[in-house]
């Protein structure tokens, strides 16, 4: 089976468009959350990834943004985006949100799960090798997929120590993929990267397709109009750090 993973697209309907018209054709889709949030086309996407289907998990600027989480934690300009993306969204958009279930999911494939943030508490960054140690020692899935960090590569527990890998990509601007091959035995935590805000330093929108026969991963990264998703940032009126941001990958 290869399943298109799709994470943290944050109301950038541009950065979607060119993700998925990259992506191979692939039997099943799944959303590791923040639909919404700091872009200004929060109706178009969500719009776009209920069309797709498949598993979806919900994100923390998913809750803010539906009303069911509150703002404290967020730094000012991710609240303000927040609640204008909550301005935004019809009520059956708003509604949809709410009911996004809260991850870890199980996938049908044996020992793979879905989470925004990790498995012990859905808002947890990942992003050091120590922060992935204790997931990855307490895991009882031999692979999970999560989002939140906008970071894309992996972490994995190798005789007991934990080790990262990023993807080596030869550009900074073209259409890409880099394979990362599973080895049977091991637990991983696999982040696809975000379609919409990448803080990774590549501003292309990044994703990834599992083929869990193969048991490979690729990771993609796309060029996008992000000029188009940064003119629609500020015309609605949203803090400029959002518009430019994009163009740092940061």
């Amino acid at each position: 089976m290869r399943i298109l993973l799709l994470s943290d697209i944050h109301s950038n309907v541009e950065a979607l468009e060119a993700c998925l018209a990259a992506a191979p054709p692939t039997d099943a889709t799944v959303n590791l959350g923040d639909i919404v949030g700091y872009g200004a086309s929060p109706n178009e996407v969500t719009e776009r990834v209920c069309g797709l289907g498949g598993i979806f998990v919900r994100g923390n600027h998913d809750k803010v943004v539906a009303g069911i989480d509150t703002l404290e934690g967020f730094n000012p300009i991710a609240g303000v985006a927040a609640l204008w993306n909550r301005e935004q969204l019809t009520s059956e958009h708003l509604a949809w949100l709410r009911a996004l279930p809260k991850g870890p999911v199980l996938s049908d494939i044996s020992s793979v799960q879905y989470v925004h943030g990790a498995p012990d508490d859905e808002d947890r960054y990942v992003v050091t090798l120590e922060d992935a140690a204790l997931q990855l020692r307490q895991a009882t899935a031999n692979i999970t997929f999560f989002g939140h960090t906008h970071i894309q590569g992996a972490f994995f527990l190798r005789d007991g120590v934990v080790q990262a890998v990023r993807p080596a990509y030869a550009t900074v601007g073209k259409q890409e993929t880099w394979d990362l091959q599973l080895e049977s035995g091991l637990n991983y935590m696999i982040n696809p990267g975000s379609i919409g805000q990448p803080r990774d330093g590549d501003w292309r929108a990044a994703f990834a397709v599992f083929d869990s026969e193969q048991r490979i991963v690729t990771f993609f990264r796309a060029p996008y109009q992000i000029r188009a998703a940064q003119e629609k940032i500020l015309a609605a009126g949203l803090p400029a750090r959002l518009a430019t941001r994009l163009a740092a990958g940061s």
